[in-house]
């Protein structure tokens, strides 16, 4: 079994989560692995079988969720060869085309870039653009919430200010309006 944390913070972030684990847990601060399948929100599951063949894909897979873990274990068990789980943890309200996406991509590891070397300003003005391509991705999101409220992610993470956090974003997006220059999100740099 192999954890991989989504943290552009590094290795240091995680590892009060990680400590007294019987698994392994590398740090994927580029966010590669969710791009790759897709993800806009951890956490995710994937199992993959000794032939290299995913046998179960779920973006929201929860170790407190009933439904995955039995699902994890008939695929242990080798009582099933493939299992698909409903999307139910999360349902993307927009499609993002092919060059918004990439664009997104690129966006949040420039602000990654920019957080690493201390530049705060420019780092949130990148996460706010990729935010305005991708306004379903809850990675983005966390990432500036990081960044903004560091104070909800330690020594603990407050899920249930993020839940608020949330809801609240989701409500000022609904009340957008969109001019000639594009719509602006409230709550970003360019909107403050």
């Amino acid at each position: 079994m192999l954890s991989v944390s989504v943290d552009i913070q590094g290795p240091e972030v995680c590892k009060p989560y990680t400590e007294g684990t019987s698994f392994t847990t590398v740090v994927d601060s580029e966010n590669e692995l969710a791009n790759f399948f897709g993800f806009k929100i951890v956490p995710n599951g994937i199992f993959i079988d000794k032939e290299g063949t995913i046998r179960l894909l779920k973006q929201g897979f929860h170790v407190t969720n009933n439904d995955h873990i039995h699902a994890l274990k008939n695929l242990i068990e080798g009582k099933v060869e493939q299992v698909l789980l409903d999307d139910e943890y999360y349902s993307p309200k927009t499609k993002v085309i092919s060059i918004e996406k990439q664009l997104s991509e690129t966006k949040f590891r420039l602000g990654m870039e920019y957080a690493k070397s201390g530049k705060i300003e420019e780092a949130l003005n990148e996460l706010d653009q990729a935010l305005q391509l991708d306004t379903d991705n809850f990675l983005i999101r966390k990432q500036r919430w990081y960044i903004r409220f560091p104070e909800k992610f330690a020594p603990t993470i407050d899920i249930e200010w993020q839940q608020k956090q949330l809801e609240k974003e989701r409500a000022e997006e609904s009340q957008v309006d969109c001019g000639p220059e594009g719509c602006i999100i409230p709550g970003t740099t360019k909107n403050q």
